[in-house]
Parts: structure tokens; sequence; C-alpha cells
């Protein structure tokens, strides 16, 4: 793959941003988690940010946020194992709970994540801890396994579900996207598909390699290279 070098690409960001001082400033923002205190993260917290995202997909981020703590209570704090065990009528109870949004596909994948993440933890000691150790070179391959065994957890909400745990990775934003095929990398616009997925991460290797600088960071980078942004949002 002749790709651009990630030398050029930042120049493009801090050019955009107001120069070097200014860029680094907006990626201190935006620093991963360290395997460590990722795998310290409670399993709980996991099941909390998958329903998040799960429920912030095609919807109103703002109104999940304003609800957020209602949810919290609602789902007992997500506890994995006690939301597995959870009686079938209480799941029923839901769909009049004016604490949650009231979606029935979304409603039954709390509890089907909730099996998920406790299944792990059964088997491995944590979800944290699979979560944490999980190579940064190979993202497509965590997105891949949240998806098949987990539940309404594909691309993009993949995506944000690793990002907003704190785990090294990038995001295929509108931007960043732009940013990989004006650099080389031929994939089309929203890529979904196993080959797309599979040129952006050997793209986000190899930018790695060349800079050592984050996974994190240089989608950001990547994204505020390009397009229509003036305060990033990757």
């Amino acid at each position: 793959m002749q790709l651009t070098h990630i030398a050029e690409i930042r120049a493009l960001a801090e050019a955009r941003k107001g120069g070097k001082t200014a860029l680094n400033l907006l990626l201190a923002t935006h620093k991963p988690l360290s395997t460590k205190k990722l795998a310290q993260i409670p399993d709980d917290r996991y099941l909390s940010m998958m329903t998040r995202c799960v429920f912030q997909a095609g919807f109103n981020w703002k109104v999940i946020e304003h609800k957020w703590a209602d949810f919290e209570t609602a789902f007992y704090g997500f506890n994995p194992k006690g939301l597995a065990y959870l009686a079938p009528e209480k799941w029923d109870a839901y769909l009049e709970d004016k604490r949650v949004v009231r979606n029935w596909i979304k409603l039954k994948s709390v509890l089907a994540n909730a099996h998920f993440v406790w299944n792990v933890a059964e088997q491995q000691g944590s979800f944290g801890k699979v979560f944490a150790d999980w190579p940064v070179n190979d993202q497509v391959g965590l997105m891949q396994w949240l998806k098949k065994d987990g539940s309404r957890l594909g691309v993009s909400t993949a995506m944000y579900f690793i990002r907003f745990m704190g785990k090294d990775s990038f995001i295929l934003s509108a931007d960043v996207v732009a940013r990989l095929r004006a650099s080389g990398v031929a994939i089309q616009d929203n890529p979904t598909s196993k080959k797309a997925l599979a040129l952006a991460q050997e793209a986000f290797n190899h930018w790695h390699e060349q800079s050592g600088l984050s996974y994190t960071h240089l989608s950001r980078i990547a994204g505020m290279s390009i397009g229509q942004n003036y305060v990033s949002k990757v």
C-alpha cells in the first residue's frame, strides 16, 4: 500500500488547528488508558458503556445522556450476573418504565450483553482483562468479536464503545475516512466490510510504526487534517 507519511498528515493538521502547540493541546485531551487500568475497570462499567453506546446509536445522544442516571438505577448498576438472571417479567416491565428508552430490541440487547460480559468474566476472570489484553494492532479483530458474541455491537457502535472505555483505538469518522482515502487507502465512505476495515487497520498500523504515536492520537490527527472540522470530534 502506497500511503502518505504520517508526518505530512500531521503538518496538515497543525496548519488547520493553529500550529504544533495548539494541536498538541487538542491531542492531550484524549489519552488512552494503560492495559493495567483497563483491566481494573469493573465489569458492570463495561456493560454500562455497551448499553449506552447501543442506545445512542441512531438516537439523540443528548437524550440518552440526560436519562443516563435513570438507566443506571433501572438496570441495577449494570451488574452483569444480576441482570443475566433477572426474571422475564422484570424485562417485560421495562416496556412501561419511563426511566429508560422503551425500545424492545435495544432492551433485549442489555440482557444479551449481560450474559456476554458475565460469561467472559466467568471463563477469563474478568471482561476487562480480555478487553485490555486485546492487541491494539488488531482493533478490527476486537470489533468482530464484540459483534459476533455481543448484541447490537456493530462496526460504529463497537468503535465508540472501545474508544469511550479508554482503549487505544481509531474511529472511522467521515473525516478520518476522507484522510485515509486521500492517503491512498481504497475504502468506501462509511466502511463496514471486512476488507475495508482490514485496509484501515493496516494503514493505522503503518502510521503507528512510523511515528510511535497512539492509535487514538493518529485517528485524531487524521480527522483534523481534512474536511470542515474546526474543533475535533474524533
